[in-house]
């Protein structure tokens, strides 16, 4: 599986902590900034930059890491297609993607330590949408709201 990694400057050391982790695991990542904790950047750019790498099949799921995570989440979820989810806790990481098609995992730099951001990370890695009628049906109640934008 390849990943795009991104967060901002808030976000900066737990994603170049995380961007280690996941090399030594050998997964396939993509780095997408920011390049350092010491210049101010905003979010958005890399909650779209994430996104537009998954719409565009260059990665098949995303990380976003700012100061809470709640911002990066907004913005990912403005993109139709993009499933973002803010996890601090490992079981939101892989229910995430089981049952709701996460595409994206957001993390809140600021909330949690390294080791659990690793092991929330390894939960969603490690995590496949469950093709149950349930799921499916919950699912295409929420992409019909991407096509009918105020329901």
């Amino acid at each position: 599986m390849k990943i795009a990694l991104a967060g901002d400057h808030a976000g900066y050391e737990l994603k170049q902590s995380l961007l280690a982790f996941l090399q030594k695991q050998n997964v396939d990542v993509v780095d997408l900034g920011s390049d350092t904790a010491l210049v101010p950047s905003d979010y958005p750019d890399y909650a779209e930059k994430v996104a537009h790498a998954i719409l565009n099949k260059e990665v098949e799921r995303g990380i976003l890491v700012c100061g809470s995570g709640v911002g990066v989440s907004i913005a990912a979820n403005k993109f139709t297609g993009i499933y973002a989810g803010l996890c601090h806790d490992t079981y939101s990481a892989h229910q995430g993607v089981e049952h709701d098609k996460m595409n994206v995992l957001c993390i809140g730099a600021r909330i949690v330590g390294v080791e659990l951001a690793r092991e929330i990370v390894q939960a969603f890695l490690n995590a496949n949408f469950k093709n149950e009628e349930r799921f499916i049906r919950r699912f295409e109640k929420i992409r019909a709201f991407e096509t009918n934008k105020n329901p």
